[in-house]
Protein backbone atom coordinates (compact mmCIF):
# COMPACT_ATOMS: atom_id res chain seq x y z
CA UNK A 1 0.00 0.00 0.00
CA UNK A 2 1.35 3.39 -0.94
CA UNK A 3 1.93 6.14 1.57
CA UNK A 4 -0.93 8.51 0.71
CA UNK A 5 0.89 11.64 1.86
CA UNK A 6 3.83 10.62 -0.30
CA UNK A 7 1.93 10.19 -3.57
CA UNK A 8 3.98 10.94 -6.64
CA UNK A 9 2.92 14.22 -8.22
CA UNK A 10 0.67 13.53 -11.16
CA UNK A 11 2.14 14.02 -14.62
CA UNK A 12 -0.13 14.10 -17.65
CA UNK A 13 2.10 13.89 -20.67
CA UNK A 14 4.64 16.69 -20.23
CA UNK A 15 2.47 18.53 -17.71
CA UNK A 16 3.32 18.05 -14.04
CA UNK A 17 0.62 19.11 -11.60
CA UNK A 18 1.29 20.64 -8.18
CA UNK A 19 -0.76 17.86 -6.55
CA UNK A 20 -3.16 15.00 -7.28
CA UNK A 21 -6.44 16.87 -6.77
CA UNK A 22 -8.46 18.03 -9.77
CA UNK A 23 -11.56 20.24 -10.00
CA UNK A 24 -14.12 18.60 -12.25
CA UNK A 25 -15.60 20.24 -15.33
CA UNK A 26 -19.22 21.06 -14.45
CA UNK A 27 -21.58 22.62 -17.00
CA UNK A 28 -22.84 25.99 -15.83
CA UNK A 29 -20.47 26.01 -12.86
CA UNK A 30 -16.82 25.58 -13.86
CA UNK A 31 -16.41 29.04 -15.34
CA UNK A 32 -13.22 31.06 -15.01
CA UNK A 33 -14.07 32.65 -11.61
CA UNK A 34 -14.91 29.25 -10.08
CA UNK A 35 -11.89 27.50 -11.61
CA UNK A 36 -9.52 30.18 -10.37
CA UNK A 37 -11.01 29.96 -6.89
CA UNK A 38 -10.56 26.17 -6.80
CA UNK A 39 -6.97 26.53 -7.98
CA UNK A 40 -6.21 29.17 -5.36
CA UNK A 41 -7.61 26.81 -2.74
CA UNK A 42 -5.37 23.94 -3.71
CA UNK A 43 -6.67 22.15 -6.81
CA UNK A 44 -3.73 20.88 -8.83
CA UNK A 45 -5.70 21.39 -12.03
CA UNK A 46 -9.12 22.69 -13.02
CA UNK A 47 -11.01 21.77 -16.18
CA UNK A 48 -13.34 24.06 -18.12
CA UNK A 49 -17.02 23.57 -18.80
CA UNK A 50 -17.61 21.41 -21.86
CA UNK A 51 -16.95 23.16 -25.16
CA UNK A 52 -19.22 22.04 -28.01
CA UNK A 53 -17.52 20.54 -31.05
CA UNK A 54 -20.11 22.20 -33.28
CA UNK A 55 -18.18 25.04 -34.95
CA UNK A 56 -21.40 26.99 -35.59
CA UNK A 57 -21.38 28.11 -31.94
CA UNK A 58 -17.67 28.75 -31.43
CA UNK A 59 -17.90 32.48 -31.92
CA UNK A 60 -20.90 33.05 -29.68
CA UNK A 61 -20.52 34.89 -26.39
CA UNK A 62 -21.33 31.69 -24.51
CA UNK A 63 -18.49 29.75 -26.15
CA UNK A 64 -16.06 32.65 -25.76
CA UNK A 65 -16.67 32.65 -22.01
CA UNK A 66 -15.96 28.91 -21.83
CA UNK A 67 -12.59 29.12 -23.55
CA UNK A 68 -9.40 29.38 -21.57
CA UNK A 69 -7.21 32.44 -21.92
CA UNK A 70 -3.55 33.14 -21.32
CA UNK A 71 -4.38 34.96 -18.07
CA UNK A 72 -6.06 31.89 -16.57
CA UNK A 73 -4.08 30.52 -13.64
CA UNK A 74 -2.77 26.96 -13.54
CA UNK A 75 -2.94 24.45 -16.39
CA UNK A 76 -5.34 25.65 -19.08
CA UNK A 77 -7.46 22.52 -19.59
CA UNK A 78 -10.53 22.52 -21.86
CA UNK A 79 -13.12 19.78 -22.09
CA UNK A 80 -14.69 19.21 -25.49
CA UNK A 81 -17.89 17.31 -26.25
CA UNK A 82 -19.31 15.88 -29.46
CA UNK A 83 -19.60 12.70 -31.49
CA UNK A 84 -18.09 13.42 -34.90
CA UNK A 85 -14.37 12.55 -34.98
CA UNK A 86 -13.46 15.34 -37.42
CA UNK A 87 -15.47 17.97 -35.54
CA UNK A 88 -13.89 16.90 -32.27
CA UNK A 89 -10.41 17.17 -33.79
CA UNK A 90 -11.18 20.67 -35.08
CA UNK A 91 -12.54 21.69 -31.66
CA UNK A 92 -9.32 20.50 -30.05
CA UNK A 93 -7.20 22.41 -32.59
CA UNK A 94 -9.30 25.56 -32.13
CA UNK A 95 -8.86 25.55 -28.36
CA UNK A 96 -5.13 24.81 -28.49
CA UNK A 97 -4.75 27.69 -30.93
CA UNK A 98 -6.45 29.90 -28.33
CA UNK A 99 -4.28 28.82 -25.41
CA UNK A 100 -5.44 25.40 -24.18
CA UNK A 101 -2.58 23.34 -22.75
CA UNK A 102 -4.62 20.15 -22.29
CA UNK A 103 -7.71 18.76 -24.02
CA UNK A 104 -10.16 16.57 -22.13
CA UNK A 105 -12.79 14.57 -24.01
CA UNK A 106 -16.23 14.26 -22.42
CA UNK A 107 -17.69 10.76 -22.54
CA UNK A 108 -19.26 10.95 -19.10
CA UNK A 109 -22.04 13.53 -19.25
CA UNK A 110 -25.41 11.79 -18.64
CA UNK A 111 -27.64 14.73 -19.68
CA UNK A 112 -30.40 13.80 -22.14
CA UNK A 113 -29.79 16.82 -24.38
CA UNK A 114 -26.15 15.72 -24.75
CA UNK A 115 -26.83 11.99 -25.07
CA UNK A 116 -29.53 12.38 -27.71
CA UNK A 117 -26.81 13.81 -29.96
CA UNK A 118 -24.78 10.66 -29.29
CA UNK A 119 -22.31 12.64 -27.20
CA UNK A 120 -21.17 12.38 -23.59
CA UNK A 121 -21.79 9.01 -21.94
CA UNK A 122 -23.92 7.80 -24.87
CA UNK A 123 -20.65 7.15 -26.70
CA UNK A 124 -19.83 4.33 -24.29
CA UNK A 125 -22.21 2.17 -26.30
CA UNK A 126 -19.94 2.47 -29.35
CA UNK A 127 -16.30 1.51 -28.69
CA UNK A 128 -15.34 1.69 -32.38
CA UNK A 129 -16.59 5.27 -32.64
CA UNK A 130 -14.74 6.11 -29.42
CA UNK A 131 -11.54 4.77 -30.98
CA UNK A 132 -12.00 6.96 -34.07
CA UNK A 133 -12.65 10.07 -31.98
CA UNK A 134 -9.65 9.49 -29.74
CA UNK A 135 -7.31 8.81 -32.66
CA UNK A 136 -8.46 11.95 -34.50
CA UNK A 137 -8.16 14.24 -31.48
CA UNK A 138 -4.81 12.90 -30.32
CA UNK A 139 -3.48 13.21 -33.86
CA UNK A 140 -4.72 16.77 -34.25
CA UNK A 141 -2.93 18.47 -31.35
CA UNK A 142 0.47 18.46 -29.72
CA UNK A 143 -0.80 18.84 -26.15
CA UNK A 144 -1.87 16.01 -23.83
CA UNK A 145 -5.36 14.62 -24.43
CA UNK A 146 -7.31 13.03 -21.57
CA UNK A 147 -10.65 11.22 -21.40
CA UNK A 148 -13.50 11.32 -18.88
CA UNK A 149 -15.97 8.43 -18.85
CA UNK A 150 -18.42 6.55 -16.69
CA UNK A 151 -18.24 2.87 -15.82
CA UNK A 152 -20.58 2.00 -18.69
CA UNK A 153 -23.95 2.72 -20.26
CA UNK A 154 -25.88 0.73 -17.65
CA UNK A 155 -25.22 -1.95 -15.05
CA UNK A 156 -25.54 -4.71 -17.64
CA UNK A 157 -22.99 -3.03 -19.88
CA UNK A 158 -20.05 -1.89 -17.79
CA UNK A 159 -17.19 -1.54 -20.25
CA UNK A 160 -14.87 0.99 -18.63
CA UNK A 161 -11.93 -1.42 -18.73
CA UNK A 162 -12.33 -1.91 -22.47
CA UNK A 163 -12.66 1.84 -23.04
CA UNK A 164 -9.62 2.58 -20.86
CA UNK A 165 -7.52 0.09 -22.84
CA UNK A 166 -8.68 1.65 -26.13
CA UNK A 167 -7.82 5.08 -24.72
CA UNK A 168 -4.33 3.98 -23.74
CA UNK A 169 -3.72 2.43 -27.17
CA UNK A 170 -4.86 5.66 -28.85
CA UNK A 171 -2.39 7.84 -26.95
CA UNK A 172 -4.69 9.24 -24.28
CA UNK A 173 -2.49 10.47 -21.41
CA UNK A 174 -4.90 9.96 -18.47
CA UNK A 175 -8.44 8.73 -17.90
CA UNK A 176 -10.97 9.95 -15.36
CA UNK A 177 -13.74 7.57 -14.36
CA UNK A 178 -16.91 8.71 -12.65
CA UNK A 179 -17.91 5.63 -10.69
CA UNK A 180 -21.44 5.35 -12.04
CA UNK A 181 -23.07 4.14 -15.23
CA UNK A 182 -24.98 6.56 -17.41
CA UNK A 183 -28.22 4.96 -16.22
CA UNK A 184 -27.33 5.81 -12.62
CA UNK A 185 -27.13 9.55 -13.41
CA UNK A 186 -26.00 10.90 -10.00
CA UNK A 187 -28.01 8.41 -7.93
CA UNK A 188 -26.79 5.59 -5.74
CA UNK A 189 -23.19 5.27 -4.62
CA UNK A 190 -20.03 5.38 -6.68
CA UNK A 191 -18.56 2.05 -7.85
CA UNK A 192 -14.98 2.22 -6.71
CA UNK A 193 -14.54 -1.46 -7.62
CA UNK A 194 -14.75 -0.48 -11.30
CA UNK A 195 -12.19 2.28 -10.92
CA UNK A 196 -9.86 -0.08 -9.09
CA UNK A 197 -10.26 -2.65 -11.85
CA UNK A 198 -9.33 -0.10 -14.51
CA UNK A 199 -6.26 0.95 -12.54
CA UNK A 200 -5.11 -2.67 -12.52
CA UNK A 201 -5.40 -2.98 -16.30
CA UNK A 202 -3.77 0.17 -17.70
CA UNK A 203 -0.53 2.03 -17.16
CA UNK A 204 -1.75 5.58 -17.91
CA UNK A 205 -2.83 7.65 -14.89
CA UNK A 206 -6.32 6.87 -13.60
CA UNK A 207 -8.33 9.61 -11.90
CA UNK A 208 -11.17 8.61 -9.56
CA UNK A 209 -14.36 10.67 -9.51
CA UNK A 210 -17.67 10.37 -7.67
CA UNK A 211 -18.94 10.82 -4.10
CA UNK A 212 -15.71 12.25 -2.71
CA UNK A 213 -17.06 14.84 -0.29
CA UNK A 214 -14.68 14.82 2.69
CA UNK A 215 -10.94 14.52 3.30
CA UNK A 216 -11.51 11.11 4.91
CA UNK A 217 -13.36 9.87 1.82
CA UNK A 218 -10.57 11.17 -0.39
CA UNK A 219 -7.99 9.15 1.55
CA UNK A 220 -10.17 6.03 1.44
CA UNK A 221 -10.64 6.32 -2.34
CA UNK A 222 -6.91 6.76 -2.91
CA UNK A 223 -6.15 3.71 -0.78
CA UNK A 224 -8.85 1.45 -2.19
CA UNK A 225 -8.65 2.25 -5.89
CA UNK A 226 -4.90 3.04 -6.01
CA UNK A 227 -5.90 5.87 -8.37
CA UNK A 228 -3.24 8.38 -9.34
CA UNK A 229 -5.49 11.36 -8.58
CA UNK A 230 -9.03 12.21 -7.56
CA UNK A 231 -11.48 14.62 -9.15
CA UNK A 232 -13.90 16.67 -7.06
CA UNK A 233 -17.11 18.05 -8.54
CA UNK A 234 -20.29 18.70 -6.57
CA UNK A 235 -18.49 18.73 -3.20
CA UNK A 236 -16.68 21.92 -4.27
CA UNK A 237 -19.93 23.79 -4.84
CA UNK A 238 -20.08 26.30 -2.00
CA UNK A 239 -16.86 24.82 -0.60
CA UNK A 240 -14.03 25.48 -3.07
CA UNK A 241 -11.56 25.20 -0.19
CA UNK A 242 -12.23 21.45 -0.03
CA UNK A 243 -9.04 20.94 -2.04
CA UNK A 244 -6.82 22.48 0.63
CA UNK A 245 -8.75 20.55 3.31
CA UNK A 246 -8.02 17.27 1.51
CA UNK A 247 -4.38 18.17 0.87
CA UNK A 248 -3.90 19.06 4.55
CA UNK A 249 -5.50 15.82 5.72
CA UNK A 250 -3.44 13.67 3.36
CA UNK A 251 -0.25 15.40 4.48
CA UNK A 252 -0.88 15.58 8.24
CA UNK A 253 -3.45 12.88 9.02
CA UNK A 254 -5.74 15.35 10.76
CA UNK A 255 -8.48 17.73 9.71
CA UNK A 256 -7.76 21.35 9.02
CA UNK A 257 -9.45 23.90 11.24
CA UNK A 258 -12.80 25.01 9.80
CA UNK A 259 -12.92 28.38 8.10
CA UNK A 260 -14.18 31.20 10.27
CA UNK A 261 -17.29 33.18 9.37
CA UNK A 262 -15.03 36.09 8.41
CA UNK A 263 -13.01 33.88 6.07
CA UNK A 264 -16.09 32.40 4.42
CA UNK A 265 -17.61 35.84 3.98
CA UNK A 266 -14.45 37.09 2.29
CA UNK A 267 -14.41 34.12 -0.12
CA UNK A 268 -18.05 34.62 -1.08
CA UNK A 269 -17.72 38.37 -1.58
CA UNK A 270 -14.58 37.88 -3.65
CA UNK A 271 -16.31 35.23 -5.76
CA UNK A 272 -19.27 37.55 -6.39
CA UNK A 273 -16.98 40.39 -7.41
CA UNK A 274 -15.24 38.09 -9.92
CA UNK A 275 -18.59 37.00 -11.33
CA UNK A 276 -19.75 40.59 -11.77
CA UNK A 277 -16.51 41.51 -13.53
CA UNK A 278 -16.46 38.41 -15.75
CA UNK A 279 -20.10 38.40 -16.86
CA UNK A 280 -21.22 41.96 -16.26
CA UNK A 281 -23.93 42.95 -13.77
CA UNK A 282 -26.98 41.49 -15.52
CA UNK A 283 -25.67 37.96 -15.96
CA UNK A 284 -23.21 38.02 -13.07
CA UNK A 285 -25.81 38.63 -10.37
CA UNK A 286 -27.98 35.82 -11.74
CA UNK A 287 -25.13 33.33 -11.74
CA UNK A 288 -24.18 34.51 -8.24
CA UNK A 289 -27.52 33.28 -6.90
CA UNK A 290 -26.76 29.57 -7.20
CA UNK A 291 -23.28 29.95 -5.72
CA UNK A 292 -24.57 31.92 -2.73
CA UNK A 293 -27.24 29.27 -2.28
CA UNK A 294 -24.50 26.64 -1.97
CA UNK A 295 -22.29 28.75 0.27
CA UNK A 296 -25.09 29.44 2.77
CA UNK A 297 -27.32 26.35 2.68
CA UNK A 298 -25.78 24.71 5.76
CA UNK A 299 -26.34 27.64 8.08
CA UNK A 300 -29.34 27.29 10.37
CA UNK A 301 -32.38 29.34 9.39
CA UNK A 302 -30.82 30.41 6.08
CA UNK A 303 -33.90 29.54 4.00
CA UNK A 304 -35.43 32.98 4.32
CA UNK A 305 -32.17 34.68 3.37
CA UNK A 306 -31.77 32.51 0.27
CA UNK A 307 -35.33 33.22 -0.86
CA UNK A 308 -34.68 36.94 -0.47
CA UNK A 309 -31.31 36.75 -2.23
CA UNK A 310 -32.84 34.94 -5.21
CA UNK A 311 -34.96 37.95 -6.18
CA UNK A 312 -32.46 40.79 -5.67
CA UNK A 313 -31.95 42.64 -8.93
CA UNK A 314 -28.70 44.57 -8.57
CA UNK A 315 -25.21 43.75 -7.40
CA UNK A 316 -25.01 46.29 -4.57
CA UNK A 317 -28.20 44.81 -3.04
CA UNK A 318 -26.65 41.35 -3.25
CA UNK A 319 -23.44 42.44 -1.55
CA UNK A 320 -25.18 44.39 1.22
CA UNK A 321 -27.68 41.59 1.89
CA UNK A 322 -24.90 39.03 2.04
CA UNK A 323 -22.88 41.17 4.47
CA UNK A 324 -25.97 41.54 6.67
CA UNK A 325 -26.48 37.77 6.62
CA UNK A 326 -22.93 37.05 7.77
CA UNK A 327 -23.17 39.79 10.40
CA UNK A 328 -26.26 38.04 11.78
CA UNK A 329 -24.37 34.72 11.85
CA UNK A 330 -21.53 36.36 13.78
CA UNK A 331 -23.96 37.79 16.31
CA UNK A 332 -25.67 34.43 16.72
CA UNK A 333 -22.87 31.82 16.70
CA UNK A 334 -25.30 28.91 17.01
CA UNK A 335 -26.62 29.60 13.49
Amino acid sequence: MRNIAGLNLLSIGEIKLKNNLIAAPMAGISDKPFRNLCYQFGAGMTVSEMFLANSDVWHTDKSALRMTASEDIGVRAVQIVGSDPDEMARAAEFNVKHGAQLIDINMGCPAKKVNKKLAGSALMQYPELIKKILQKVVGAVDVPVTLKTRTGWNKDHRNCIEIAQIAQDCGIKAITIHGRTRACLFNGVAEYDSIKAVKEKVTIPVIANGDICTPEQAKDVFQYTQADAIMIGRAAQGRPWIFEEIAFYLAHGQLQKNKSIDEVEQVVLSHLDELYQFYGEYKGLRIARKHVNWYTKNYADSDQFRRLFSVLSNTSEQVNTLKAFFSQIRNNPKS
